[in-house]
C-alpha cells in the first residue's frame, strides 16, 4: 500500500497503554477508526478506540484476525514478540517495520547500530555470565551500569555497579539474563530529540527537550531546551542518521547525554515517547498526530512549537490532588484512565506553557 489512507480507514495499534490511548485520540481527530490489540481488556487505549481486541501475544490466530480488519498497523511499545509481529505482518502492513523493532529490542544490537550510523555512545561490553561481568567491569571500571539486553524500562532490568557492589549479586538481580555493561557518562544534562519520518523519507524534527529522571523514571521535560545552535544542529543530524539507518516510518525518539557539548546517544525508542508529551499542547501538530500522519502515508505536520513547555509526569499518588491541578489555570492536565495509582506507575502528566524565548 503506497497511497495515503483516506479518512474512515482503520489503523490498528498493537498495545493498549497510555501511548496507545493518545495515539488513538490523535487518529480519531484525523477521522480514522482506531482498533486496539492488547493482552488486557478495557485498558487505557481500548476505552477511547472504535474497537478493541484482547488476547495473548502468543495467540497468532487472534493477532492475524485483528490485523486483517485493519488497513495498516502500528505499535505503542517495542517489546512485541517476534511471532506476534510476524502474524500481524502476514495480514497488514506494519509501520514502523521489523528493522526498527529488531534493532531496538536488543541493547547490544542497538548500540552497535548507533555507532555504525556515525553517532557516539558510551563504551560498552557484552555480558553473559558473572565471569563476563567481572571482565567487563575490569575494562570499563566503576561506576558502570548493567542492563538486560532485552526488555526493561523505567529503571527495570538494571543494576548500578558501584565501588562496593558484589558482582554476583548484581548478576542475580537481573535474573542472569544476557546483558550489556555500559560505562558511566559524565554528562551535565540529559536531552532527547523526537522526530518523525514519512514513507518517502521526509523528516520533521522537534526541538530538543531537557529531561530530569529519578529512580530511572522521567520526572520533568523542559522544551525547547536551551542549547547552542551547534548542539541543536548535531541533534538533528543524529535524528536523520538514525531514522534513515532504520528506514523508519513514524515517530521515534533519541535519548542523549550532553557531555561537555558532545552528544552521546543513550537509547532509541522506535515510537512516540514520554519526552515528547510536551508537544500535545505546545505544538500545532503533536508527536501523536505526527505518527498517525506518517503511518497513514499523509504529509507530516510542522514540528515547530508555538510555546515553551514544562512537562511533569504524575507518578503514582501524584495524581491524588487532581482537583487542585485541574483548577490551576496554568496546567494542561492529561490523565491516562488508569484505575490504580501504584508506586512508579505513570498516571498522567501536566503541561505548563509559557512564551517562547529567543
Amino acid at each position: 500500500m503506497t497511497e495515503p489512507l483516506a479518512p474512515g480507514s482503520v489503523i490498528g495499534i498493537l498495545g493498549g497503554g497510555q501511548l496507545g490511548r493518545m495515539l488513538a485520540l490523535a487518529g480519531a481527530r484525523l477521522g480514522f477508526d482506531i482498533h486496539i490489540f492488547d493482552t488486557a481488556a478495557k485498558g487505557p487505549a481500548a476505552r477511547v478506540a472504535a474497537r478493541s481486541w484482547a488476547a495473548p501475544w502468543e495467540d497468532d490466530g487472534a493477532v492475524q484476525t485483528f490485523a486483517a480488519r485493519c488497513d495498516v498497523l502500528t505499535f505503542e511499545f517495542e517489546n512485541i514478540p517476534a511471532s506476534a509481529l510476524a502474524a500481524a505482518e502476514s495480514a497488514a502492513p506494519v509501520r514502523p517495520g521489523r528493522k526498527s523493532l529488531e534493532f531496538t529490542q536488543d541493547r547490544l544490537i542497538e548500540k552497535r547500530f548507533i555507532r555504525e550510523a556515525g553517532c557516539s555512545t558510551v563504551d560498552f561490553a557484552e555480558v553473559n555470565s558473572v565471569a563476563g561481568l567481572e571482565s567487563a567491569v575490569a575494562r570499563l571500571g566503576r561506576p558502570s551500569i548493567l542492563k538486560t539486553r532485552r526488555f526493561g524500562y523505567d529503571g527495570k532490568g538494571q543494576a548500578v555497579i558501584r565501588e562496593d557492589t558484589d558482582l554476583a549479586v548484581a548478576w542475580a538481580s537481573i535474573d542472569e539474563q544476557p546483558a550489556i555493561l555500559e560505562a558511566f557518562a559524565p554528562f551535565r544534562r540529559e536531552l532527547s530529540i523526537v522526530a518523525a519520518r514519512a514513507m518517502d523519507g521526509q523528516m520533521a524534527v522537534y526541538p530538543l527537550a531537557e529531561n530530569t529522571h529519578s529512580d530511572g523514571i522521567l520526572r520533568v521535560s523542559t522544551a525547547p531546551a536551551r542549547v547552542s545552535p551547534e548542539t541543536e544542529v548535531r541533534a538533528v543530524e543524529i535524528a536523520h542518521a538514525i531514522g534513515t539507518g532504520l528506514d523508519h516510518t513514524g515517530v521515534f525518539a533519541v535519548e542523549l547525554f550532553d557531555v561537555e557539548g558532545e552528544l552521546i546517544v543513550n537509547e532509541i525508542a522506535p515510537r512516540v515517547h514520554n519526552t515528547g508529551h510536551w508537544t500535545l499542547d505546545a505544538c500545532a501538530c503533536s508527536q501523536f498526530e505526527q505518527h498517525m500522519r506518517a503511518v497513514a502515508g499523509w504529509p507530516l505536520g510542522s514540528p515547530q512549537p508555538h510555546s515553551a513547555c514544562v512537562m511533569t509526569n504524575l507518578i503514582g499518588e501524584d495524581i491524588s490532588p487532581w482537583a487542585d491541578i485541574v483548577a490551576d489555570e496554568t496546567a494542561c492536565l492529561h490523565l491516562y484512565g488508569k484505575r490504580d495509582a501504584r508506586p512508579g506507575r505513570k498516571m498522567g502528566h501536566i503541561n505548563r506553557l509559557s512564551p517562547l524565548l529567543d
